[in-house]
């Protein structure tokens, strides 16, 4: 996977450190138009699993050219964007497995974490759009390990790690997957 730059694209990416590894978990891409999609590296491109937010609303998740989740009528973004949108929350990580490199030329906002925050059945991560100085949509953390805004157009991108409970990985067996989009709005 070698992602090139796209002039007027912005790209957001989670990466996991790993020694002097940099493994892409996932990435964040507002297009030209404006539009927003959230994408996971998979081995088989066929998978193509992404969350992606249009012009005029609509929200939905796709997986294998199949929409995953009934499509969503969120606030469009044609106009003053306000309150907060969830793109969804994403868990379950093998991005090592997959082999994508995160390059850092590809992407001019990384949200680079610590191994162990994230793995087969640990940590989650949401993506939110925002309002400026509003807070994300309300979401069951019992602790974040990391949390990012990128303010360089809005609605800004929040991009939130952490997990949902205290208590030990094995523990949270079971709880692994893909949560579906939420709003929030003012």
């Amino acid at each position: 996977m070698k992602l090139q730059p796209v002039p007027g694209e912005h790209r957001y990416a989670v990466a996991v450190r790993e020694g002097s590894d940099l493994w892409l978990v996932l990435w964040v891409r507002r297009s030209r138009k404006g539009e927003f999609f959230v994408m996971v590296p998979r081995g088989d491109r066929d998978w193509d699993v992404h969350t992606s937010y249009h012009l005029d609303g609509t929200l939905h998740m796709k997986s294998y050219g199949h929409r995953v989740l009934p499509p969503r009528k969120c606030q469009p973004l044609t106009g003053v964007f306000l309150g907060t949108e969830s793109l969804g929350a994403i868990a379950g990580y093998g991005p090592k497995s997959v082999g994508a490199i995160c390059d850092l030329t590809a992407f001019p906002g990384v949200v680079e974490i610590a191994s162990g925050v994230l793995g087969p059945r640990d940590g989650q991560i949401t993506v939110d759009l925002v309002e400026p100085d509003c807070q994300p949509a309300a979401f069951p953390w019992a602790m974040i390990a990391r949390r990012e805004v990128f303010r360089d157009i809005p609605p800004w991108v929040v991009i939130t790690i952490g997990s949902l409970c205290g208590c030990r990985p094995a523990e949270r067996e079971g709880r692994a997957g893909v949560a579906g989009p939420g709003t929030t709005a003012k």
